[in-house]
């Protein structure tokens, strides 16, 4: 099992990320005060903090994680390949559309960040709610991997 370890939110696209230590996470809104929490596959996304330390290490750089623009970073949980898993975190749950693809913001910032998140899906994941809660940095996390897959 692993918890959550940061919430960051965008007012609007280019915005400065706001980190939080709680937050409500809605089905009409995803995180709250985000501008992309509409409904849809791509309302909140997550980011494992063991896939940005690869990512660092690989750049040989201690970045914060807010570079990455994502909602919420977790450790202890293994993102990769994990569409139409569910991602629990406190009393949240997340159906996980699909990989978080590193874009060229990435690099617009530190050269090099989006090929270092390229990699078994590093930039993470997104999500959608399925069932909203009320979240603060230090919940559990556990992720429930697709069954119905074959």
């Amino acid at each position: 099992m692993g918890r959550l370890v940061g919430i960051a939110i965008k007012a609007k696209k280019r915005a400065d990320v706001c980190q939080l230590s709680e937050v409500m996470v809605s089905l009409e809104h995803g995180v709250e005060g985000d501008h992309r929490g509409k409904p849809g596959k791509r309302q909140i996304t997550v980011l494992s903090l063991e896939d940005w330390n690869d990512a660092c290490r690989d750049m040989d750089q201690s970045l914060d994680w807010t570079l990455r623009r994502a909602n919420l970073l977790v450790e202890g949980v293994r993102l990769e390949e994990q569409v139409h898993g569910r991602l629990q975190v406190g009393e949240l749950i997340l159906e996980i559309t699909g990989e978080c693809d590193p874009c060229d913001r990435l690099d617009e910032q530190i050269p090099g960040l989006q090929d270092a998140l390229t990699p078994n899906w590093r930039g993470g994941v997104t999500c959608k709610v399925l069932t909203p809660a009320k979240i603060q940095v230090g919940d559990s996390v556990e992720l429930f991997a697709d069954t119905t897959a074959t």
